[in-house]
């Protein structure tokens, strides 16, 4: 992949900053949405987000008091959303209490990668057995759905990395591997499926994870070989060119709007991983161009984050961002800026 970055014009990933991941949160949770940087508490909180919260909290090397409460605070939602039999419920409302029922949806795979990261990472030896209990015990459901399969195979990888051999991982691992499918045959749409829709690089992430896990080197080399189709295919002009919410199917014009941060922190994970298991290829230029495209190298030419808040942008729009900066935003910059800094540190 061609790539106008250069070692000179590398982008350097600011320090991630939690304060506006802070200011959103409260005794129960961090509420999902916000109006500019103004929580909108009637919306509620969703463990889709807390597990989000739990991810990035647990990679962030030296938490401050900050970092450790709200990974303390993502830790419990998650937990109290987890059944008997390891099914999740998503929704809790302003005076937290949940709606819904249990079940093996995307919340369900978040919650194991968020578990199964903090049981591998976090400092805190209370929060690491606590956390891989609860992965043990969601560890014993599986989803139909792909993407909930290779969320939960995130977080399943991050418990063998620590603990190898680790049955109940390994065996998520294998079960993803077969759910979230194979790189197709086509040459010019080897995705697995008709459309691009969202956290798309998740898929081949996961491929990967399981693939190194389970020491399956095929499942490795298909990741790895969809992961560049998907990063070549998401770039124009030298520049991130994400797939807009409403999906992307082969023949649809670019560029498309309302593009997703959720899309860039996924490839920016994706490109990490990789980097690890093939050093050499395009992922180190994948993760720069992840950072810039939150700098404002992207189709609108536009910050999508606010150095002000530390928050990020909801969007991206033909005229520029959403100025809005809910949860699920913020954290995906603070996902792509950890990565950048850990993959291409400052200088």
């Amino acid at each position: 992949m061609r790539s106008r970055l250069t070692l000179a014009s590398r982008p350097t990933a600011p320090p991630p900053s939690f304060e506006h991941l802070g200011r959103l949160t409260d005794k129960f949770g961090t509420f999902e949405h916000a109006e500019l940087a103004k929580p909108r508490m009637e919306h509620g909180y969703c463990t889709d987000d807390m597990a989000r919260v739990l991810v990035v909290t647990s990679r962030q090397p030296g938490p401050e008091l900050l970092v450790d409460s709200l990974a303390r605070k993502a830790l419990k939602f998650v937990v109290d959303a987890q059944g008997t039999d390891g099914a999740t419920r998503n929704r809790m409302d302003q005076r937290g209490r949940w709606r819904g029922d249990h079940g093996v949806e995307d919340c369900w795979g978040r919650s194991l990668w968020g578990l199964g990261t903090a049981a591998a990472r976090s400092p805190r030896g209370s929060v690491r057995h606590l956390a891989l209990v609860h992965f043990e015990r969601g560890a014993q459901q599986r989803s139909p759905w792909p993407r909930a399969m290779a969320f939960a195979a995130l977080g399943a990888a991050e418990v063998v990395a620590a603990m190898p051999g680790h049955g109940s991982a390994l065996a998520v691992l294998a079960d993803a591997a077969d759910t979230v499918g194979h790189r197709g045959d086509g040459p010019n749409w080897p995705w697995p499926e008709p459309r691009l829709s969202y956290a798309n690089a998740s898929l081949p992430e996961s491929m990967i994870a399981a693939g190194v896990a389970l020491k399956r080197k095929r499942l490795v080399a298909d990741g790895l070989a969809l992961l560049e189709w998907l990063l070549r295919h998401e770039t124009g002009d030298g520049h991130l060119s994400m797939t807009p919410a409403g999906g992307r199917g082969p023949s649809d014009p670019r560029p498309a709007f309302d593009q997703q941060p959720i899309e860039v922190a996924a490839l920016a994970d994706a490109c990490a991983r990789a980097a690890t298991v093939a050093p050499g290829g395009p992922w180190v230029a994948g993760v720069e161009l992840a950072v810039a495209w939150f700098l404002g190298d992207n189709d609108a030419r536009a910050l999508m984050w606010d150095p002000a808040t530390g928050g990020g942008y909801d969007g991206m729009r033909s005229d520029g961002p959403n100025m809005n900066q809910g949860a699920e935003s913020t954290m995906a910059m603070i996902s792509t800026f950890q990565q950048g800094r850990h993959l291409c540190p400052p200088r």
